[in-house]
This record gives C-alpha cells, structure tokens and sequence, in this order.
C-alpha cells in the first residue's frame, strides 16, 4: 500500500473520514514542513484538556498513526532524542494524500530522506511556534499569522527578482501593539558570507518598499541564535554600518520569545 496510487474515491473516504483535528495537525505540519510526535502533541492534544498526560499522549499516538496509515502524513525514518524517547521522538512531514487534500493541484511529493542538518533545523523552527502557541493559549499573546516556507518568501526586484527566503514570517499581538517578524533560526551551520549575503537581501528587499507598500510596515528581521556565544557572532557580523539601524536584532534562543513580543535584544 506504501507505494500504491490512492484513487480518488479512497481520497474521498478519506477526506469524510478526518476530523477538525486531524486537518488542523495536516494543516500545521503542511506550513512548517515537519514536526515531531512531542510538537503535534504540544500543540493539538493539550495535557490539561485531557484526563492525565499520559492520556493525551497515547491520543496522540493513535491519531498520528492513523494519519501516517492513510498517507496524510509520511513518517522519517530517523528519530530524534533516540530510541528512548518512544514514539514522540518520531518526525512527520505532509504524505502525498495529504497534499492532495490540502492543494490537489500541487505536484505528488517525491519520497525521500532529508539530511541531519535539514530535520534539526526545521524542528527547530517548529519548535519556536510550539513555543509561542502555548502563551497564546493562555491568553498572554495572540499569534496573528504564521507563514512557514514556501509561504513567507519573498521576491527582491531590485537583485534581479532573487527570492529571499527566511524561515518564518510571524505577527503577533501583545498588549496594545502588532509585531511583524521575518525570522531566521540560526544553527550555528553558515559562514561569515553566507550570514551577509542573506542580510544584504533583507536590506535590499526593505529599500524596494514592496512589502510597505503591500502591508504598510515592514517587518523587522530576528536572527535566532543557537547559544550566547553565537548571537555575539551574528552581532559582530551583522553589525555594520551599510544596514538600517533596528532593521535587524539578534536574540540566543532562550531570549527570544521576550525580544518578539517586544522585549529588548
């Protein structure tokens, strides 16, 4: 069944057969790529809506391995955190029935394995929404809007129409004020000119006035550090004087939910 053809019938039976829930856990993981066992569990299956954690845990387990068994979600074969940490430690991405749910115009997805560095960074990305979701679930922020990739890019006309592609765009509201954030989470993975050459993107699609003029604002740029240690890199680099002053701050992980919702870098 791994490698059939699902017709269009069996889609159907599929589609009728998904709950709000299921679609919004396909949705999420749609926007941002992957997610592992421990995030759709954060995020969809809540401890304190359920009789105990480990109730909301093994939900969560039926529900993703139903998803994985209909091919709206494809399991990694890689794990993370190990054996150990059980079934939350496995990584989902769309499978090729969910995206023709969710787009049937979008192309069937080629099956394969992405790199190390690949799944460690956009579980990292993902983990930041978990972790801004769980404050808006308790009221202390709203989350507006959150793009993940390809969603959030961006075209620069003035460097020949090159795409500029961060890793999220985030809006949030807290307190009386919006915050618009284009967002890069750093690894620690690229070099000095790799670093300049993406923020000399931003500057150049922040003088081209495309986004002010489609939205009003345009959205500061946050560099999320993997450590202190590296903010301090990204700092140094990215402290020059060709780009605009606040256009771009820096934060190390732990700090970075405070600098988003308004804190200082």
């Amino acid at each position: 069944m791994s490698g059939a053809r699902v017709g269009r019938g069996a889609i159907r039976g599929i589609s009728d057969s998904l709950g709000a829930r299921d679609l919004d856990v396909a949705r999420q993981i749609a926007n941002l790529r992957l997610m592992s066992g421990r995030q759709v569990e954060a995020v969809h299956f809540p401890h304190d809506a359920q009789v105990s954690p480990e109730t909301a845990a093994r939900q969560c387990r039926r529900v993703l391995a139903r998803l994985v068994r209909d091919r709206v979600l494809s399991r990694l074969d890689r794990r993370v955190g190990g054996v150990r940490a059980g079934s939350s430690s496995f990584v989902y991405a769309l499978g090729p029935v969910g995206h023709r749910l969710l787009d049937d115009g979008r192309a069937r997805p080629r099956r394969y394995e992405p790199s190390v560095a690949f799944v460690d960074h956009q579980l990292a990305v993902s983990q930041l929404v978990v972790d801004l979701t769980l404050p808006a679930r308790r009221g202390e922020l709203e989350l507006l809007d959150v793009q993940g990739e390809p969603a959030c890019w961006r075209t620069v006309p003035a460097v020949g129409h090159v795409v500029l592609r961060p890793d999220l765009f985030l809006a949030l509201a807290a307190g009386e004020l919006e915050y618009r954030w284009f967002v890069e989470v750093d690894r620690g993975t690229h070099h000095r000119p790799a670093v300049l050459r993406k923020a000399r993107l931003y500057e150049s699609y922040y003088r081209s006035g495309v986004e002010q003029t489609a939205h009003a604002v345009f959205p500061r740029v946050i560099w999320i550090a993997s450590g202190v240690t590296r903010a301090a890199t990204l700092r140094d680099v990215l402290g020059g004087g060709e780009f605009t002053k606040g256009l771009m701050v820096v934060a190390p992980v732990d700090e970075s939910l405070a600098v988003l919702v308004g804190g200082p870098a």
